[in-house]
């Protein structure tokens, strides 16, 4: 392993000061070769590959099966109502037109709210010990909705199921930025986030064995599917809660070499300052700058198919099929296939060190796929290419969630930025919900063609904003390069250098 005992495990306070030491030792121009001289202890390369590789392989095993799980249970319960409904949920509650649609969408409201103060606290308290009181929550509220009786008391639950999930993505995010350098990043919460497609598939499947019990307890056997997803979560939670580590420094399955380790590469390779205490008017200062928006831009963009998929998938294969049992087998393939093309695009993302390129890709997926369902008049005739098209739905909505969320967490180094950003973005994708939750109406099923149509034009907006952004970006690193006469990229500049952001000459763009 390499001689890291020299670097520590030191706190902001010290870090500042580092930062400052480095900073002063800034990249100085060979005027006559043309090329940039950067000292060795700034460097944003390799420390030691061995070392590092087997550090990954660490907080791989330690950390990513359980963060997959938790997330897997937050997707399961969010979008089990889908399943519920193809039950009879709005039947059998004596539902009014309209209200399921309004339960659906009541849950984003909270969701967006409370995202940015959750996520806050999340940072002053902890990540490890916020996310399991979250899922704690949001399995009891799941738990409780199995005894509602009516329109009211599931449109409460929904609400206050909001609140618990809004801060959960967010922080799960930001909790991994401070184990992972940023290459590396994509393909880590690709596999967390790929929980998300097994549990809308596992959902179905899981809908499918439910519905089967034949049981006097519940008058009802939607009912099942709420008591079973709910237990499981609050269990698991409370193993979460005394499992996951508050930071890579207080690991216990870590020695004192691999911690210091583990604090270098997040300093030269994700964050300006290490465990940076959190201030909401530097965390603020993200706003100031242009290209937030656009990435927020191309959130809401993806807010829409993202969550037309997640909530609908089953009403949308219910024009191939009518049987309510095989409708949800009907869902498990294009999910699972989803979570195959989300690995598939976050590796050759994290290999080829670029985002925006396979953002783009994702969204034209969804384009496509959305388009091609809406324009067929007789499914039962073209059946494989309309349920070969709720592939390519899965596929589009998959990939860019993760990818960007990536991609701008890549360009921020400040921790307090970077957590303010991402619980802004991905609860504005969510709230999006109550878009999707709306063009989906009862009255234009089953083709549901104005909203197939809706979502189709978010996404080939979206495939244009993440493009024109990405182009810029490219733009702009060629520019600073030609002014600084240099030949630099994100790769070659420390993140300890980084904490103003494109405002340093030395920035470069993550792409």
């Amino acid at each position: 392993m390499a001689d890291v005992n020299s670097v520590g495990v030191v706190d902001s306070d010290s870090a500042n000061i580092k930062k400052d030491h480095v900073s002063s030792k800034r990249y100085s121009n060979d005027i006559e070769s043309g090329h940039v001289v950067i000292s060795e202890d700034t460097s944003a390369g390799i420390i030691d590959r061995a070392a590092e590789k087997a550090l990954c392989r660490k907080f791989d095993l330690r950390l990513l099966p359980v963060l997959a799980i938790m997330y897997l249970f937050n997707a399961l319960d969010k979008g089990n109502l889908g399943n519920a409904q193809t039950a009879g949920l709005s039947k059998d509650l004596n539902f009014e037109a309209g209200q399921y649609n309004q339960i659906v969408g009541i849950f984003f409201v909270p969701y967006v709210l409370f995202a940015p103060p959750i996520a806050m606290l999340g940072k002053k308290f902890g990540p490890s010990r916020v996310l399991p009181l979250l899922m704690f929550c949001f399995g009891s509220f799941t738990l409780l909705t199995s005894a509602t009786t009516n329109f009211g008391g599931i449109f409460a639950l929904r609400w206050f199921l909001g609140v618990a999930e809004s801060g959960f993505f967010p922080l799960v995010i930001y909790y991994q930025t401070t184990f992972y350098r940023r290459g590396e990043l994509a393909r880590r919460l690709a596999i967390f986030y790929a929980a998300s497609n097994i549990a809308n598939a596992f959902s179905g499947l899981l809908a499918f064995g439910v519905f089967q019990i034949k049981s006097n307890r519940v008058d009802h056997p939607w009912r099942w599917l709420f008591i079973v997803e709910g237990s499981i979560t609050v269990c698991f939670s409370i193993f979460a809660f005394f499992y996951l580590p508050r930071s890579a420094a207080e690991a216990r399955f870590l020695n004192e070499e691999e911690k210091a380790l583990a604090y270098r590469r997040i300093q030269l390779d994700s964050s300006s300052i290490v465990n940076e205490k959190f201030v909401l008017k530097d965390a603020l200062k993200v706003f100031k700058r242009p290209v937030t928006y656009g990435f927020l831009i191309i959130e809401i963009c993806l807010g829409v198919p993202l969550q037309a998929v997640a909530l609908f998938l089953p009403q949308i294969v219910q024009r191939l099929v009518a049987d309510t049992v095989t409708i949800n087998l009907y869902t498990v393939a294009p999910n699972i296939t989803g979570a195959v093309m989300l690995l598939v695009l976050a590796f050759a993302s994290d290999s080829l060190r670029i985002r925006f390129p396979f953002v783009c890709l994702g969204f034209a997926f969804t384009f496509v796929g959305f388009i091609i369902y809406a324009a067929i008049q007789d499914v039962h005739a073209q059946i494989r290419l309309a349920y070969f098209a709720t592939f390519m739905m899965c596929w589009g909505t998959s990939a860019p969630s993760v990818l960007l969320s990536t991609w701008y967490n890549n360009n921020v180094a400040h921790e307090g930025e970077r957590l303010t950003l991402t619980s802004v973005g991905v609860p504005l994708a969510n709230l999006m919900g109550l878009v999707a939750s709306n063009v989906f109406q009862e009255k234009d099923a089953p083709k549901y063609t104005p909203a197939l149509i809706t979502t189709a034009c978010f996404g080939a907006t979206g495939c244009l904003v993440a493009g024109s952004l990405g182009i810029f970006m490219l733009w702009d690193n060629k520019r600073r390069n030609r002014q600084q006469g240099v030949n630099l990229t994100a790769k070659d500049v420390p993140t300890l250098q980084l904490r103003d952001g494109p405002r340093v000459p030395e920035f470069r763009w993550f792409l």
